[in-house]
C-alpha cells in the first residue's frame, strides 16, 4: 500500500483536476461528505465544490493553501476500491482528518494499471483549528506501517545481518546493496546509521562494515553473462524503471543508479542470487544501458508522463514541463509534443490545460493584489477560472517606479495631448466598471488610476488597443 500526499493549493485545483477525469470517463465520485448544501444537489459541479471547499477553509485565514491532496494505491489490483476507501477512512482519521464534519472528496481512478484512490480535504478542521502538518511525510509512512502491521525495525535489523554476508569492496558499493533493499544509508561519526521511512531503525559501527571489505572479482564468463542479458532486458523495456523491474523478477539482480535522479552518471549491479555487488561500468557503459527503444514508443511514454505531471501539479505550465522533459531530448510548444525530428499533437484536455495554466503564469507574472487587478488580467488573456490566480501580497518596485512616471505626465502641463504621452510612455489604459487601469505589458505592471487617485476623466475617451 501506498499513500502520496501530493501539493497544497489556495483554490483546490484538486477537485477541478478529478472532475476533468470524471468528465472523460476515467474517474468516478466514490463519496462526498460534509459539503453542506452541496452535498445535497444532484450533481454538483467543480466550481460548487471548490467554492464550498475554499469558504470552509476561510474559516482560518492564517491558512494560504489549505488544500489537502492525497492519493492511496496498491499493487496492482489486490485491494478492490471500497476496500481502499475504508483504509483511507482509517488513515485519515490517524493523520487528524477523521473529525465529525471534516468535509471530503474521494475519486476512484481507472486510468492506470493499479487500484488508487484520491482523497481531497482541508487541512482546516471543522473548529477552525490547522491539522498538524509537523513531520507530515514521516507520520503517513508511520501510519502506513501501523495500519498494515508493519515492523519496520525487526525487519531492518534482518536485512542489516543479511547484507553483510554479501562481497563488497567499497562503502559505495555496500550502500547500493543496502538501497537494494530498500534503506538510506549515512556514515557519521564512525557509525552507519540505515534509514527507512523518513526514521533510522538502526545502527552499526563503521569499521564493522570495513571489516568486511575484500576485493571483488568479476571473471569474463560472468561479465558476457551479465552484458548479454542487461541488453536483453534494455531492448524490451520502455524505462528505466522497467529495466530495473524486469532484471529484478528475471535475474534477481538490482540496478542501483547514483547522481542526480533524472540524470544518473554511474551504476550498481546487486547480484542477489551470487550475494555480490559489482560496478555497472565494468559490464555495460550507462549510456549503452539507458539507450531505449524507438522514437514512437519514447513519445507514447514522455505523452503518458505529461499527463502524471498535470495529474500532481494541474497548474504547471508549458515552462515547468518542459524542465522535466528536457531530459528526454524532448519539449513542448502550443499544444505539440517535439521528440528530437518527431512531433505529435498533445491530447486535447492536455493542450487546453496547459494553455490555461500559461495564461495564468503570464496573469500573475503581472502580480495583481486585488481581484480586480487580476479579474481584468483574466478577460485580457481570456482566463475564465481567476480562482487559479495566485495574488501577490506586496507591490514591487516596478509598480511604484511606474506610478511614479505616471504622476510625472499626469502634473506635467507642458504636456497637450496626455493620451498619446501615456501611449508612447508604453502604458494602454483599460476601463473595468467605474475604474480605469493603466497597463504596462514591458514592466508588466497593472495599476488602478482611479485607487491611486488619479484624475481619470482625463483619459476617459481613451481607445487604446490591448492586442498582445
Amino acid at each position: 500500500m501506498i499513500a502520496t500526499i501530493l501539493p497544497s493549493s489556495a483554490n483546490f485545483h484538486a477537485v477541478a483536476y478529478n472532475e476533468k477525469k470524471v468528465a472523460k470517463g476515467v474517474a468516478r465520485l466514490l463519496e462526498m461528505s460534509n459539503l453542506g448544501h452541496i452535498g445535497v444537489l444532484s450533481k454538483p459541479t467543480a466550481k460548487e465544490m471548490q467554492d464550498y471547499m475554499i469558504a470552509y477553509s476561510s474559516r482560518n485565514s492564517r491558512i494560504k493553501k489549505a488544500q489537502f491532496h492525497l492519493a492511496i494505491s496498491c499493487k496492482g489490483h489486490e485491494k478492490t476500491e471500497e476496500e481502499l476507501l475504508q483504509f483511507a477512512h482509517e488513515y485519515l482519521k490517524e493523520m487528524g482528518y477523521g473529525n465529525e464534519g471534516q468535509p471530503l472528496l474521494v475519486y476512484a481512478h481507472t486510468d492506470t494499471d493499479n487500484t488508487h484512490i484520491h482523497i481531497v480535504t482541508s487541512r482546516i478542521s471543522p473548529d477552525g483549528k490547522k491539522i498538524s502538518d509537523h513531520h507530515e511525510r514521516v507520520r503517513s509512512q508511520a501510519v502506513l506501517n501501523k495500519l498494515v502491521g508493519k515492523d519496520v525495525k525487526a525487519k531492518a535489523a534482518e536485512d542489516l545481518a543479511a547484507s553483510l554476508g554479501y562481497s563488497f569492496s567499497t562503502f559505495a558499493q555496500y550502500k547500493a546493496l543496502m538501497t537494494s533493499m530498500g534503506y538510506e544509508v549515512y556514515e557519521k561519526n564512525d557509525i552507519v546509521y540505515v534509514k527507512r521511512d523518513g526514521a533510522v531503525q538502526a545502527k552499526i559501527g563503521y569499521a564493522d562494515i570495513c571489516g568486511k571489505f575484500h576485493k571483488v572479482q568479476l571473471d569474463k564468463t560472468r561479465r558476457r553473462q551479465l552484458w548479454a542479458m542487461l541488453k536483453k532486458y534494455r531492448d524490451v523495456s520502455a524505462d528505466r524503471k522497467e529495466l530495473q523491474a524486469e532484471v529484478k523478477r528475471k535475474l534477481g539482480i538490482d540496478l542501483v543508479f547514483f547522481g542526480k535522479s533524472d540524470n544518473p552518471y554511474g551504476y550498481m549491479i546487486v547480484d542477489h542470487a551470487n550475494k555480490t555487488v559489482y560496478n555497472g561500468a565494468w559490464v555495460l557503459s550507462i549510456k549503452s544501458l539507458l539507450d531505449f527503444t524507438t522514437p514512437d514508443d519514447k513519445m507514447e511514454r514522455i505523452d503518458a508522463y505529461i499527463d502524471r505531471l498535470l495529474e500532481n501539479n494541474p497548474t504547471i505550465d508549458t515552462w515547468g514541463i518542459n524542465s522535466k522533459i528536457f531530459r528526454y531530448n524532448a519539449f513542448i510548444r502550443r499544444g505539440v509534443l517535439h521528440y528530437r525530428n518527431t512531433t505529435r499533437p498533445l491530447k486535447g484536455f492536455m493542450a487546453a490545460t496547459i494553455l490555461r495554466n500559461d495564461k495564468i503564469k503570464r496573469i500573475e507574472s503581472f502580480q495583481p493584489t486585488t481581484a480586480s487587478e487580476r479579474d481584468l488580467l483574466c478577460s485580457i488573456y481570456k482566463v475564465n477560472e481567476p480562482e487559479l490566480v495566485t495574488l501577490s501580497q506586496n507591490k514591487s518596485q516596478h509598480y511604484y517606479n511606474d506610478v511614479d512616471k505616471l504622476r510625472r505626465l499626469f502634473n506635467d502641463d507642458s504636456i497637450v495631448k496626455l493620451r498619446s504621452e501615456i501611449r508612447n510612455a508604453g502604458f494602454y489604459i483599460r476601463q473595468s466598471g467605474e475604474d480605469y487601469f493603466a497597463i504596462n505589458f514591458s514592466s508588466k505592471q497593472v495599476i488602478n488610476l482611479s485607487e491611486e487617485g488619479f484624475d481619470c476623466t482625463t483619459v476617459r475617451d481613451s481607445r487604446y488597443s490591448l492586442k498582445k
